[in-house]
């Protein structure tokens, strides 16, 4: 515990108030971290350790107490000692802020409390921790919430609650700034949800970089860019105008071929990925047809959609797996994908050990989705990381637990076959 207090949370709220000076701020230098020496190299996140809350319904936008629910799974002190020996050095720890923003002034600090108390965990099973704000995501479904979601919070410098979550930034820095320096960084937003080319997502970004580095100097903060954290986004983004709030790390998010990542997920809007099960990895280790055979499987098994509803789905499936298996995409596919991170790296000088692919991951066929065969999820899982590896980025898998995961939520144990295509061992009982 690092002695959070009601005095300093309250004191945090100046934030808001100077943060816009921030700005003025001569840069900070960093040579041993120009030389290579940040603590993150091979990670895995932490949801839903401050996810799955219990919101109460609108017109109200307050939480129960406690906020988070009582049966998701929380990593343990010797779960997290395992995944140290697994060969893991870092943490990335996803923070819902709804809870936190919700909360009176007692509620308050002690989830600030829980929270230090948490990176404290990882410390002492000697990881470092990424704290990530994590106010959107499909799994998390926290960008689906009746008030606390992105658009509220930081859509733009003008959303309604954009104030009060500038603000968090700032108290979660400064619990940070002193904690163990040079082993904790902070990200202020999850998957930003401004287009790439939108002069928005910049503007948020710069004035929550600014609350934080007005709270904490020295801490290492992550900076990303729009639509989602993905490539694309991250290759738009001009790191100059970045440099006044060093240090710096910057991170995306890796999920692509999205058919293959994300098949079977019941989060997805788009109407192809309920039924779809069974994309190979590579495309060559399977058939279109084997494919559509268990598509149509498993649409048989809907009975929530109309047959018309279904029909069209399955036309739209048809025409993307087709595409998927002409393209044939293999780890060939995901070098050129992180090619474009290269590239960008190198045309803006920045080492690529500051550039960490901060999420990664596909849905395995469990008890309770059917999505990749586990085989296949698991080639894909290995050449995403090799790929990584190769260009010399740090990584953070998605996700410990859940359908993505790579531990078990009851056992507690490592899945071998994932603890393998991270290029990771598996620890001694």
């Amino acid at each position: 515990m690092t002695g959070w207090s009601r005095r300093r949370l309250l004191g945090a709220a100046l934030v808001a108030a100077i943060a816009p000076l921030a700005s003025a701020l001569p840069p900070l230098s960093s040579p041993a971290r120009a030389a290579g020496a940040w603590p993150f190299r091979r990670g895995v996140n932490t949801w839903p350790w401050f996810a799955l809350t219990r919101e109460f319904p609108a017109p109200r936008t307050d939480y129960d107490w406690p906020p988070f629910q009582s049966q998701r799974p929380v990593p343990t002190p010797a779960d997290l000692a395992r995944l140290r020996a697994s060969g893991l050095d870092f943490i990335r720890l996803p923070v819902d802020p709804g809870p936190f923003l919700a909360a009176d002034a007692g509620q308050r600090a002690d989830l600030m409390a829980m929270l230090s108390a948490a990176v404290e965990a990882a410390l002492s099973a000697d990881l470092g921790v990424i704290v990530n704000i994590q106010a959107n995501g499909a799994i998390q479904a926290n960008g689906a919430t009746h008030y606390w979601n992105p658009d509220r919070m930081y859509s733009s410098t003008a959303a309604p609650e954009f104030a009060r979550y500038q603000v968090f930034v700032g108290e979660v820095a400064g619990m940070l700034a002193d904690m163990a320096p040079g082993r904790i960084a902070l990200e202020p937003v999850n998957e930003p949800p401004q287009d790439c080319s939108s002069g928005l997502w910049p503007k948020v970004q710069a004035a929550l970089l600014s609350a934080a580095r007005v709270s904490a100097r020295k801490l290492p903060l992550l900076a990303t860019g729009g639509c989602g954290s993905m490539v694309r986004g991250l290759a738009a983004l001009d790191p100059a105008p970045l440099a006044a709030f060093e240090p710096i790390l910057f991170t995306f998010h890796f999920y692509e071929p999205y058919l293959f990542s994300h098949q079977g997920a019941p989060w997805m809007r788009e109407p192809v990925y309920r039924a779809l099960n069974n994309v190979p990895w590579p495309a060559s280790a399977g058939t279109l047809e084997r494919t559509l055979a268990s598509v149509r499987t498993r649409m048989a098994q809907d009975s929530e959609r109309s047959n018309e509803a279904k029909k069209a789905a399955y036309a739209e499936t048809e025409k993307v797996l087709k595409v998927y298996f002409d393209a044939q995409p293999d780890r060939r596919f995901i070098d050129r994908y992180l090619k474009q991170v290269s590239d960008w790296a190198q045309t803006h000088r920045i080492a690529r050990e500051r550039i960490i692919m901060g999420e990664f991951g596909a849905l395995r066929t469990d008890a309770r989705y059917t999505a990749a065969p586990n085989p296949d999820r698991a080639r894909y899982i290995g050449d995403v990381r090799q790929s990584a590896e190769a260009f010399g980025f740090p990584w953070a898998f998605w996700d410990l637990f859940d359908g993505m995961g790579m531990m078990d939520d009851t056992t507690r144990a490592l899945d071998p076959a994932m603890v393998e295509a991270l290029g990771l061992r598996m620890p001694r009982a």
